[in-house]
């Protein structure tokens, strides 16, 4: 599978996940708003997934994808297999021991992830509970990671593309199914979340055995390889350490600035995560194992082709992204939120933070199209410095910005903050001769940016002549919405045609499968 076709599986599959996230999104919306339960709520889903990112999605994974492609490439399936099975006896008994602890200090743990909620004891008591059911789901899905990991890195993308799915499905049945029969929706959710890292890592011990590398569970054993997988994490740990710590940084400052801003928060980088997961998750996905595997083959000019494309990718899709958000946000979240507890001043405050937010949004997925180069070369140290300094001005702008810009002041520092990381890694990559722009993507750069500017301004401007319909119905609003996503794709991709910001044709050619 090519890379073109390799973004196209993991996007469409992250499309679905993304399309049945919105439902169980507006489920949630609906049922909690933006109240005491939706906050707390909302941290215990962020708790055990912050340490997933650390522990798995981060320094795991950015270390285990190019030593275990190395040996599948090398060595052949079964030295792979054998090296995947001892990875996950470390990670998996680790992490046992990591979740145990944590559920007797987890009254600890709240008062620094949400130190806000100490001024309120019940809510800060229902956090605690709710935390106590969410966080066996870091283990579950870790070891998802480490499957996932496996099967991207033998070019099977599709299954582990699909385990996000079984999450969102998950939270939504527990919430129509058990709601009734637990203290409230807040608990359904949590038991909900729990259940479906359990389903996901069954889901992939499936997906693995059928891709001939069925992962037999083994008693932790410190081989030659686990020691270098070791020893490849720790910087990769403290890279994703720092980049949780403003995840932290984030949470702290919104429990302090108000009651809801947490829940808003949430709901805006909801909507922000359909382009982020799509292009971004899909690029960095396809793009590690294959850099590692061109670069392993001296394949350099292949590797500099796929880094360009990746940004091609990245920009052609998020920059007109970014300028729709920011025209059309406020319709797009009363259409989305806006029922039940969820009112119009709930949708006010999304919005703006929304477009706060989405003005990083390109950032974010180059970000990903990125850091692959590092990892690929073996280099997990020198995105650690840049996330570190990227760190720094996340919390300095967080506090420069949270008194006089309340619930955006976070969002817009994320932005920001993002901005800089990748700026940063740009610059050390072309430093160091490992990123060039070739002549396509100069010329169609700008292109872009010009094609997204006209979009977006047509879009703010159609939203505002659209305004009487936004005071009618659900289903005017919806009507509405849909007339104005629709016509903001077909103006897009018209003016990208015209421009040259991209061709038909050329995405015809990146989609036709090749010889691995």
């Amino acid at each position: 599978m090519n890379f073109a076709r390799a973004i196209a599986t993991v996007g469409g599959f992250t499309m679905l996940s993304r399309l049945t996230g919105f439902a169980r999104d507006m489920l949630i919306a609906a049922f909690l708003g933006t109240g005491m339960v939706a906050d707390a709520f909302f941290v215990a889903f962020k708790f055990p997934n912050l340490f997933r990112r650390l522990f798995a999605e981060g320094a795991f994974n950015a270390a285990f994808v190019p030593l275990f492609a190395g040996v599948l490439e090398s060595e052949g399936p079964d030295a792979a297999r054998r090296f995947a099975e001892h990875a996950m006896a470390v990670l998996g008994w680790w992490l046992l021991a990591f979740v145990a602890l944590f559920e007797v200090v987890m009254p600890w743990a709240m008062l620094g992830f949400a130190p806000g909620f100490a001024e309120d004891p019940a809510k800060l008591a229902l956090t605690v509970e709710l935390t106590r059911i969410t966080f066996p789901y870091l283990l579950f899905i870790s070891l998802v990671s480490l499957q996932s990991g496996v099967l991207n890195s033998m070019g099977k993308f599709a299954a582990a593309a699909a385990t996000p799915v079984l999450l969102n499905l998950s939270l939504i049945a527990a919430l129509i199914g058990l709601t009734p029969h637990l203290p409230g929706a807040g608990h359904a959710l949590a038991v909900g979340t729990t259940i479906a890292g359990l389903a996901q890592f069954a889901w992939l011990a499936i997906s693995v055995r059928r891709a001939g590398v069925p992962l037999a569970p083994r008693l932790p054993r410190m081989t030659p390889r686990v020691g270098l997988l070791l020893r490849r994490i720790v910087p990769g740990a403290v890279g994703a350490g720092i980049y949780q710590v403003n995840l932290l940084v984030d949470t702290m400052i919104a429990s302090l600035i108000g009651p809801g801003t947490v829940a808003v928060l949430f709901y805006a980088d909801r909507i922000a995560q359909l382009p982020l997961g799509i292009v971004g998750v899909a690029i960095g996905t396809a793009l590690l194992p294959l850099l590692s595997r061109q670069l392993r083959a001296g394949g350099m000019a292949e590797a500099a082709h796929s880094q360009n494309r990746a940004i091609e990718f990245a920009l052609l899709l998020t920059v007109p992204a970014m300028a729709a958000l920011v025209a059309i946000g406020e319709p797009l979240v009363m259409v989305l939120f806006q029922r039940g507890a969820f009112g119009p001043e709930q949708t006010r405050m999304t919005a703006e933070a929304l477009a706060a937010l989405s003005l990083g949004l390109p950032a974010y997925v180059l970000n990903k199209a990125l850091t692959p180069a590092f990892f690929a070369r073996e280099d997990t140290a020198t995105p650690v410095k840049v996330a570190g300094v990227a760190m720094l001005a996340n919390i300095v702008i967080n506090l420069a910005l949270m008194k006089p810009l309340a619930h955006v002041g976070p969002a817009l520092a994320t932005a920001l903050s993002s901005w800089a990381n990748v700026a940063l890694l740009a610059w050390l990559l072309r430093r160091h001769g490992h990123l060039a722009m070739d002549e396509r993507l100069k010329r169609r750069l700008p292109r872009i940016v010009l094609s997204s500017a006209a979009m977006g301004g047509a879009l703010w401007a159609a939203s505002r002549y659209m305004a009487p319909l936004w005071a009618g119905g659900t289903a005017e609003r919806a009507l509405g919405l849909a007339a104005l996503v629709g016509g903001g794709l077909a103006l897009f991709a018209a003016l990208a045609h015209l421009s040259g910001a991209a061709r038909v044709s050329d995405l015809k050619g990146m989609m036709r499968r090749t010889t691995p």
